[in-house]
């Protein structure tokens, strides 16, 4: 393994080992790079290498050209009451959560590239009055990926292990330039926004087996010029036989029926079969950063017409000045029976 430099804007690194599934980790303007076969260096890159450096390198022309390839195939689990949590992400999906098995039960509708289980925001592009997804980046991909089996959207790192994983993603806007969402035009210009999201996915939180951990982390580029974004922190696009939507009220630690809507309210959502045998529930404390954030609130759907039911944790920022940098939030997903569902999310809320 060699590096070759013919000016400090320019390098080119000749590798003479191994590379499928060697691992890469990235500090400052250096990346370390340890293969298989038990071959280490820190070399130092440029800044167009430093930008795409993934965690994971796969063999293919591309990499050999020097441009990362970043796989996001991967399967995590750990017990949950007398089953496991099983949660499947693809490259397909950019890292996005695709799927989400429980008592041998599918929680995720992944039809295409705007379900899933997955973060994605919608600004205004510093034009009133915001309208729906026409600046909407987004997690698992773009509108034209439909059924495709590649992302618009760009991974940009990828780790999972055991029972937890991490992402660092480059979304696409949902619409490409010139396409149309209820009549509205695009207000994006490019395919790929500039903003990024840092996401990390853990099952299980504290003594709680039936609750996922999500930290999500929002970049919002200035070069937006949003002054108003519509955050949807995590949203769940899931099978239309999940059609029993309740609130859980923290004061009497029972759930409250509630109409599929569409609408958005303030307590904790959860949607369940009929029979009870099995329930999604989500609980946000609320943003970390930054103070113009507000929410959560959360928001149903039942889309019949499509087959699938929808919720999301939603936050909002206003800052007449511009929105830029990072906006931190934890949700908190909870899954297994509605009893499960019920006792995991008292005890949230008692924490």
């Amino acid at each position: 393994m060699g590096l070759e430099t013919s000016s400090p804007s320019e390098a080119k690194l000749l590798i003479n080992v191994d590379l499928v599934d060697c691992s890469c980790f990235r500090t400052g303007n250096k990346m370390r790079l340890n293969s298989k076969v038990g071959v280490s260096c820190w070399v130092s890159l440029p800044a167009l290498v430093l930008s795409g450096c993934a965690s994971t390198l796969h063999r293919s022309d591309a990499a050999l050209a020097g441009a990362p390839v970043v796989s996001g195939d991967a399967v995590i689990r750990a017990p949950a009451g007398g089953s496991e949590i099983v949660i499947k992400t693809t490259s397909r999906t950019a890292g996005a959560i695709e799927s989400l098995q429980w008592g041998g039960k599918e929680f995720i509708d992944d039809a295409d590239h705007g379900r899933e289980l997955q973060t994605c925001w919608n600004g205004n592009a510093g034009v009133e009055p915001i309208a729906d997804e026409t600046f909407n980046p987004t997690e698992a991909g773009s509108l034209d990926d439909d059924r495709g089996a590649t992302s618009s959207s760009r991974l940009l790192e990828f780790r999972a292990r055991g029972n937890q994983l991490e992402t660092f993603s480059q979304p696409a806007f949902w619409l490409n330039p010139n396409e149309t969402s209820g009549g509205k035009p695009a207000r994006n210009k490019t395919i790929l926004s500039p903003d990024r999201l840092r996401k990390r996915v853990v099952i299980g939180y504290k003594n709680l087996p039936h609750a996922i951990d999500c930290q999500c982390t929002v970049s919002l580029a200035a070069e937006d010029r949003n002054t108003r974004c519509v955050i949807e922190a995590l949203t769940g696009y899931m099978p239309p036989e999940f059609n029993q939507f309740q609130v859980f009220d923290p004061k009497t630690g029972k759930f409250v029926p509630l109409d599929d809507g569409p609408g958005e309210q303030a307590l904790p959502l959860v949607f369940s079969t009929p029979d009870g045998k099995y329930a999604m529930g989500v609980f946000s404390r609320g943003p970390e950063a930054p103070r113009e954030g507000s929410g959560p609130t959360y928001g149903r759907w039942n889309m019949q017409a499509f087959q699938v039911v929808k919720w999301n944790c939603v936050f909002r920022l206003q800052n007449p000045d511009g929105l830029s940098g990072d906006f931190s939030c934890h949700v908190i997903v909870a899954v297994g029976s509605l009893e499960d569902v019920r006792t995991t999310l008292a005890a949230l809320q008692k924490m």
